[in-house]
């Protein structure tokens, strides 16, 4: 069995690789990112990362050092003096030497090491992920503590990294305020109650006793509490885990996921919410797109062939928008056939989605004006009997279905009062109604699911393969 070790491999003086004029001073620590840029040629560095590949020849040691900081790795040529079986897939290492340019035009730096000091060893054997092999998405799954070792993982870590990076400028430079809305609480926003209860484990605490003195969950939504804060602020939004104990393992669903979610005060029509949800999809697709333009190519080449196209598409055209009682005549005389019913006042389900999003020329598409008894309480009533429709809509996109969702919400104090009489929630959401009471206007808002727009822009099938720690039905590995 190998054991971590620290060993340091350097050149006798009389070694083929002379020791150069920089050996003398203090070499500069640098990214493996900053290595391969060519910004330093000639330089006398130092480089950590993990050994990709290690190819030992005659007269020379090939080596390949990444620290997850960019794509591609740092090739290092040493002399064979450095060989040792130390050196092995996995391996950390700490080399320095000198950054020159290199023969090959795929990797047009090298570094020319010096001395090479292995940090922790790795078993060669037992370690899951072989050189010369691509595993699959689904096979790497099944090792959460190391996939993010491989290269399709650690590219849709530093994707997922940029893209909030994105999320977070795009709302800065349009005036939102961010909110860290709380995780615990004592609200059900989306009413389906798929709720987890927190509660203390320890044994100090009296059995029947709240803790919170009322009945406390993990957060679904952080929506209500951003109306409260859009009483003060004219845009917010908040940006972070929400949880549904929703017994399901489909490739759909997670039981903690991130959304993105807004409030915009004065509002005046739907127009307002779609503005917003459209420029934010098109400034963080483009972002990443710049960002990570070699990440994102390993996907589109090697794990979803030609899902390019379809972003690329997504990007040319304004997104159309059509109301649910035209979606409904669009399935109806569609010729596919349905699992679910599609009359008006169902719900549409993610076969209606998608169906919906490739008639309209396989982009993003949104869809308004649900049924008034679909939509939750806080939706605002359109009061257009007798269909009777809530401003409501939803972003629908190429290969997920719904990737937000949201509405105006009921500014009127008496349509939310009866609302809440009806659902039987008027002393629970008595402060709600204050809103309303003192100072309220005209707003709205809407939430997107980050995995879902993570799966939208690389075409990748499975939610638990965007998310560095998946939680679902029965599993809550690490």
């Amino acid at each position: 069995m190998f054991q971590a070790a620290a060993k340091t491999l350097s050149l006798s003086r009389g070694a083929s690789f002379s020791i150069r004029r920089y050996c003398f001073k203090t070499p500069a620590k640098l990214r493996v990112s900053e290595a391969v840029s060519g910004a330093h040629l000639g330089a006398n560095v130092k480089v950590q990362g993990w050994l990709r590949s290690v190819r030992p020849q005659k007269a020379n040691l090939f080596l390949h050092v990444n620290d997850g900081s960019a794509l591609q790795s740092l090739q290092v040529v040493a002399s064979s003096e450095l060989n040792d079986p130390l050196l092995t897939l996995g391996s950390a290492v700490e080399v320095t030497g000198t950054l020159r340019k290199s023969p090959h035009q795929k990797q047009p730096v090298e570094l020319e090491a010096d001395q090479i000091h292995v940090v922790g060893d790795c078993n060669p054997v037992d370690f899951p992920f072989k050189k010369k092999e691509r595993h699959s998405l689904e096979y790497i799954r099944q090792f959460p503590h190391l996939r993010c070792r491989t290269n399709a993982f650690s590219s849709l870590l530093r994707i997922r990294s940029e893209a909030t990076t994105a999320v977070h400028s795009y709302f800065k430079e349009n005036g939102f305020v961010q909110i860290h809305t709380p995780v615990i609480t004592s609200n059900d926003c989306e009413g389906a109650g798929e709720l987890f209860r927190v509660e203390p484990s320890g044994p100090e605490n009296e059995e029947g006793e709240k803790f919170f003195s009322v009945p406390a969950f993990l957060t679904v939504s952080g929506q209500l509490h951003l109306e409260v804060m859009s009483g003060a602020f004219s845009r917010v939004y908040t940006f972070g885990p929400t949880f549904r104990a929703e017994n399901s393992q489909s490739r759909r669903h997670l039981a903690e996921f991130y959304m993105v979610e807004a409030e915009v005060s004065f509002t005046q029509s739907l127009e307002d919410l779609t503005k917003v949800m459209e420029d934010m999809f098109r400034s963080a697709t483009e972002h990443v797109l710049a960002h990570c333009a070699a990440d994102v190519d390993l996907f589109h080449k090697h794990v979803t062939p030609g899902h390019r196209n379809t972003v690329e598409a997504m990007l040319k055209k304004r997104f159309p928008v059509v109301t649910y009682s035209e979606a409904i005549d669009i399935l109806n005389h569609s010729s596919q056939k349905f699992a679910f019913p599609t009359d008006w006042g169902c719900d549409l389900q993610t076969e209606h989605e998608k169906y919906l999003v490739k008639h309209c020329g396989n982009v993003p598409v949104f869809v308004t004006d649900y049924p008034y008894d679909l939509k939750p309480f806080y939706a605002r009533d359109n009061q257009d009997h007798p269909k009777h429709t809530a401003a409501a809509v939803d972003l629908l996109v190429p290969g997920v279905g719904e990737l937000c969702g949201g509405s105006l919400r009921e500014e009127r104090l008496d349509l939310l009062r009866a609302r809440l009489e009806e659902t039987g929630l008027e002393d629970t959401y008595s402060w709600y109604l204050d809103l309303r009471r003192f100072g309220s206007v005209p707003h709205g808002g809407f939430g997107l699911g980050f995995e879902r727009f993570l799966q939208c822009i690389l075409g990748v099938d499975n939610i638990k393969d965007v998310i560095a720690f998946p939680r679902f039905s029965h599993s809550c590995l690490l």
